[in-house]
């Protein structure tokens, strides 16, 4: 129902330029002084699981995995997306990648054509089916009904294992889909079932919360990175690397990052959700895009905020006196501008102009994300509270400028021993690190719900990183 951020062409992004040869790449004026080490292939894909464009920029479990590894080897990273998994081991296949890292299972079958590095996590396949249908309880439930798998995956793989057993078992392998497209199908009942990786599943089902998991047909599937056979100097150099992240603690930190949200799912908060997005959003959408254009910010950012904020509604009051669909209070209101915080389009510009006006506030020392982060915390609790609790922080001996240090510490807000020694005294402190952690779900939630131009895409791509 709602378009994914489409995948981008294989070799269309380059997290790096190695030389004039690459187009996107100016030819330097004169010779430079030193050679540039050639950047490092991975053939990868664009999936939640992967690799997306989020808060934070690029992000994602195996992008993140994939830049430790390049400055391990102090290269340039570059990055050959390909519509699933099995096309990007046939990247490898074709020296076109060094490296699939792509959320990989690897499998006997692919073991025989290529090696692969460290075991890293594992996941197990369900079965998926629409949770108002019976459930099927074994293989012998699919008999005549529609089963569709990405071509080339592991779970084709297992579904023809299943048919030596069950002959009349029938599935499709669509090409050219991913995971995320197959899941959509079965909630909105195009077909019947697909078979989905757990990891796959977890991330799918907050944007279709009617799914559910039948029965499991593998389970302890090992994940890992894939090299070609004939390397093995880079295949001892990728040992090399989860060693070291596995012993230092950076792996379970990279992984458990992501694998937070996937594991908290609340089936009436994605429900409603969803379905406000439906409704509600479609209208509003315009006034979130030109109060972002005037910002130069992210317009899922804000409208992330106007749903956790108020659900959409415009004529939302609290207990406490805030209204509209941003929840502006007077004070803030008429600093902002806003005449009728009734008025949707009136409180989406000023929530908007709020925002950006908070973080600007903050020390210019404070880098992206956490610069973000803050003023999400600050439109929630106020900025002198926050600025009490990086005062706390950085007593307690972290970093009052990273986020991750400063959300530790807002709750103490709400104990007098601590809100006694500050100079805005007592806060709810828990909810602006609730609120922080909500937008930034929600706003990623929208990003793969309404779509992202391809366009918009590749210019992100290009600020940070030259293009082939």
């Amino acid at each position: 129902m709602f378009p994914k951020v489409p995948v981008v062409p294989p070799f269309l992004v380059l997290l790096a330029c190695a030389g004039p040869l690459l187009s996107g790449c100016r030819e330097p004026a004169a010779a430079p002084a030193f050679e540039r080490p050639a950047p490092l292939a991975f053939a990868t894909r664009n999936s939640p699981t992967t690799f997306y464009y989020g808060l934070e920029g690029i992000e994602g479990p195996e992008y993140e995995l994939m830049r430790g590894f390049a400055d391990y080897l102090g290269q340039p990273v570059a990055l050959i997306v390909a519509p699933s998994a099995g096309e990007a081991l046939n990247e490898v296949v074709r020296k076109r990648a060094r490296i699939a890292a792509a959320g990989v299972v690897a499998t006997p079958e692919r073991q025989e054509r290529l090696a692969f590095g460290p075991t890293y996590r594992t996941i197990s396949q369900h079965l998926v089916y629409r949770r108002d249908r019976p459930a099927p309880a074994g293989p012998a439930d699919l008999l005549g009904r529609e089963v569709q798998v990405v071509a080339g995956s592991s779970h084709a793989r297992k579904l023809a294992e299943l048919q030596i057993e069950f002959p009349e078992l029938r599935f499709v392998e669509v090409p050219d889909v991913d995971q995320l497209d197959l899941l959509a199908r079965v909630s909105s009942g195009a077909i019947d079932f697909t078979v989905a990786d757990s990891s796959e599943f977890s991330v799918g089902r907050h944007l279709h919360p009617d799914l559910a998991r039948a029965f499991e047909l593998s389970g302890g599937l090992p994940i890992a990175w894939a090299l070609p056979s004939d390397q093995p100097e880079l295949l001892e150099q990728v040992n090399a690397y989860f060693s070291l992240i596995s012993q230092n603690g950076e792996l379970e930190r990279i992984l458990s990052r992501y694998e937070a949200h996937e594991k908290n799912f609340d089936y009436l908060d994605s429900r409603d959700f969803v379905r406000l997005v439906q409704e509600r959003l479609p209208g509003l959408r315009p006034h979130f895009e030109e109060a972002a254009a005037l910002h130069g910010i992210d317009w899922r950012l804000l409208a992330a905020i106007g749903y956790q904020e108020s659900l959409y509604d415009p004529l939302a009051t609290s207990v406490t006196g805030v209204r509209g669909l941003m929840m502006l209070t007077e004070d803030t209101a008429r600093r902002v501008g806003v005449e009728d915080r009734l008025d949707a389009r009136s409180s989406i510009l000023g929530g908007a102009r709020y925002l950006v006006e908070t973080r600007n506030r903050l020390p210019e020392r404070i880098a992206e994300p956490d610069r973000t982060l803050m003023a999400l915390a600050a439109y929630n609790v106020g900025y002198g509270h926050l600025e009490d609790a990086r005062v706390l922080t950085q007593r307690f001996g972290r970093d009052p400028d990273r986020w991750d240090d400063v959300r530790v510490y807002l709750p103490l807000l709400t104990q007098e021993r601590w809100y006694s020694q500050t100079r805005y005294g007592y806060a709810r402190g828990w909810e602006p690190v609730g609120f922080v952690a909500n937008v930034v779900n929600y706003r990623n939630r929208l990003v793969w719900m309404t779509g992202e131009p391809e366009a918009e895409l590749r210019l992100e791509m290009r600020e940070d990183f030259a293009a082939d």
